[in-house]
């Protein structure tokens, strides 16, 4: 039976480019692969990851795009963090669920959601 969820995996035409992206929005690299095929990106080795792998070379690994939900101490300082370091994102909205979002988008167009 199914025991834990380990990660999911993305692939890009350009995996050097989302690798650096997610570098730049704080997500640690775990392991990097010197063709930036194969990269693990999160926080721990022990907690869900995420695999950028290069799509011209293996193919599309996922149907569309994703969206990642990430969380943040502050908010409004994770978005003037971000914005200073030149990421294109809106300031934080209130949801309608009552909470506050921030949404930021990768190069290939998935979601990130930052609770």
């Amino acid at each position: 039976m199914i025991t834990k969820f380990g990660g999911m995996n993305i692939s890009s035409p350009e995996p050097k480019k989302m690798v650096e992206f997610y570098e730049k929005i704080g997500v640690p690299v775990i392991e990097r692969d010197e063709n930036y095929d194969g990269c693990t990106l999160g926080f721990s080795e022990n907690e869900p990851v995420i695999w950028v792998w290069d799509e011209n070379k293996w193919g599309k690994s996922n149907k569309g795009a994703v969206c990642f939900v990430f969380n943040a101490d502050d908010l409004t300082e994770t978005y003037e963090e971000l914005k200073a370091k030149g990421v294109n994102l809106e300031p934080p909205k209130q949801a309608v669920w009552g909470g506050t979002e921030l949404y930021v988008y990768d190069p290939d167009g998935n979601t990130i959601l930052i609770l």
